[in-house]
């Protein structure tokens, strides 16, 4: 099974959504595209927040120096990323891909995040409630319904908003996996807790 993380922006906790993700199925983490924070990237992140020992973390396809959008962050590098230079990792394990902000955040001058999403992929959205973020979901999974994108289902962080969150699944119609509560920190410990409580629904995907 291969999971692509997407948020409905940026900052959304799609890193977080991913380490649980990636910590349930005790799955492969491959992120194609980081841009800045090298030294603590998200697959960084993704290592210290895990602690089976099955995980494999691949490496970027492109690690950017500078943290902006990919066009941007590549330009100043002096490069322009190319999507056939991005080569999925082989592996026999489930393998969760987290994306970079959300679907149309620019890689280059013609392609997107969502042109990263293979035919096999189902995608996991990442939705944060603020003021906005039910036209920004609800686009978010209308654009990977006209693309004919497998939606694999929806995870909401933070603090519960029932209102926001029912009109959400009752206009988008996409399956619930669960809600990570507005945590005060994440550990190894918070991670394998959330593993555990989404571990049924997420195998259900298959």
């Amino acid at each position: 099974m291969k999971l692509f993380i997407t948020g409905i922006g940026t900052d959304v906790g799609k890193t977080i959504a991913s380490a649980i993700i990636t910590e349930a199925l005790e799955a492969d983490y491959w992120k194609p595209v980081q841009a800045g924070d090298l030294d603590t990237s998200d697959s960084h992140k993704i290592k210290s927040f895990i602690s089976n020992e099955k995980t494999v973390i691949h490496s970027n396809s492109y690690a950017l120096n500078t943290p902006a959008s990919p066009h941007l962050a590549a330009e100043i590098d002096g490069i322009t990323i190319n999507l056939k230079q991005i080569q999925e990792p082989e592996t026999k394990n489930h393998l969760v891909i987290e994306g970079a902000g959300g679907l149309f955040v620019p890689l280059n001058d013609s392609d997107c995040v969502i042109d990263l999403i293979q035919p096999d992929y189902k995608v996991i959205v990442v939705s944060r409630h603020y003021l906005g973020s039910i036209n920004h979901t609800l686009l978010t999974i209308e654009a990977l319904e006209s693309r004919k994108i497998a939606i694999a289902g929806i995870l909401f962080n933070g603090n519960e908003n029932q209102s926001t969150e029912s009109i959400i699944l009752n206009k988008a119609g996409v399956k619930y996996i669960g809600r990570i509560d507005q945590e005060p920190y994440f550990d190894q410990n918070v991670i394998r807790e959330y593993a555990d409580l989404f571990r049924d629904e997420l195998l259900k995907l298959q």
